[in-house]
């Protein structure tokens, strides 16, 4: 256990995403739409994905959105490829997005270096736009998130997923999706006053939980997940609300804690499906959506559009999970044995 504040630096981060958000949107046209163009006019047959960490789950969520909406396969690569094994990329008519806050780990810098060697159109969505990885990058997306000091990245990932959907959004010319981008400031300070108090009771003595979610909301499991790890010391996992019911379905006993993440999209149906089974079985399942019959339901912010809408739940649960930190006597701004920048060779 450690001093708890009062008020910290990751509650007060979540609170700017909305002001964050706004920002980015401001810069969109002229930082982000050249980009768009110039991947209109090469009509990339792939686009590659490059990050770690919580940036490799944005990653994960914009391959479901530029597959869903695209139809354009995305494939993650092995940052060591390039930078341990020296291994040279054949990219030509390929898109490469490259995720990092800092902009700064080697082997970020080196794998988009050999994605741009390789022939790719290259682009970098970073929080510090005069880094390592913008200098070997064609385009360079500052998110204009401001200085974000606790470890917890919150406020940075949320402003990258939305980098990444205004580019899909411009290269598509997408209205709709624009237009639901739009709307994300107002709506994110909504999504921070929802009341999510009833899982807050649940897991304050907790060791352990599930975090279930299909397509986008998928990815943003695996960031919730994290976030339990990182700020709580919760031993959580993320699933597929189709895996689940597969081979890990059999530790969830009477008791055990689920969160699942209902994306209010095609794979809604079968997310309230899975919550539904694990609620048969006892376990405290707890979703995001209306739906379902056994589960508990969160106070949510519907967005009105299947890619934005996991965002706002992901706000909601950064609020949350903050205040649950402080609960179990967490200091969620400095977890053990972590530091803000991760520099990987």
């Amino acid at each position: 256990m450690t001093d708890v504040p009062s008020a910290t630096l990751m509650r007060q981060e979540v609170g700017e995403i909305p002001d964050a958000i706004g920002r980015l949107l401001d810069a969109a046209p002229a930082m982000i739409e050249p980009a768009a163009i110039e991947i209109r006019r090469t009509r990339p047959k792939l686009i590659a994905t490059i990050a770690r960490g919580s940036s490799d789950h944005c990653a994960t969520y914009l391959k479901y959105a530029f597959e869903i909406e695209a139809g354009i396969p995305v494939a993650s690569l092995g940052p060591s490829v390039a930078s341990i094994y020296g291994s040279r990329l054949r990219l030509s008519e390929c898109a490469s997005i490259s995720i990092s806050q800092s902009g700064m780990s080697p082997d970020i810098v080196e794998a988009t270096r050999a994605a741009r060697d390789g022939g790719a159109v290259v682009v970098s969505i970073t929080n510090t736009s005069h880094s390592p990885l913008a200098a070997v990058s064609d385009h360079t997306f500052d998110i204009a998130a401001g200085p974000e000091k606790s470890v917890a990245a919150t406020k940075t990932f949320v402003n990258s997923l939305v980098a990444g959907l205004l580019l899909l959004g411009y290269w598509r010319a997408d209205q709709e999706l624009l237009e639901a981008l739009a709307r994300l400031p107002e709506q994110c300070g909504r999504a921070l006053a929802c009341d999510w108090s009833p899982l807050l009771e649940r897991l304050k003595a907790a060791d352990s939980l599930y975090v279930l979610g299909r397509g986008p909301s998928f990815a943003i499991a695996n960031e919730v997940a994290l976030k339990f790890k990182e700020t709580c010391q919760i031993q959580a996992e993320a699933y597929s609300a189709a895996e689940v019911m597969h081979g890990p379905v059999s530790i969830v006993q009477a008791g055990f804690p689920v969160l699942a993440l209902a994306g209010r999209d095609a794979s809604l149906n079968s997310t309230l499906s899975a919550a539904d089974s694990l609620a048969a079985n006892k376990a405290d399942v707890f979703v995001t959506a209306d739906g379902a019959e056994g589960p508990a339901l969160l106070d949510t912010v519907a967005s009105g559009h299947p890619l934005t809408d996991p965002i706002l739940t992901l706000v909601s649960f950064y609020a949350f999970v903050e205040a649950l930190a402080r609960a179990r006597g967490r200091n969620p701004d400095t977890p053990p044995n972590l530091k803000k920048v991760t520099q990987t060779a």
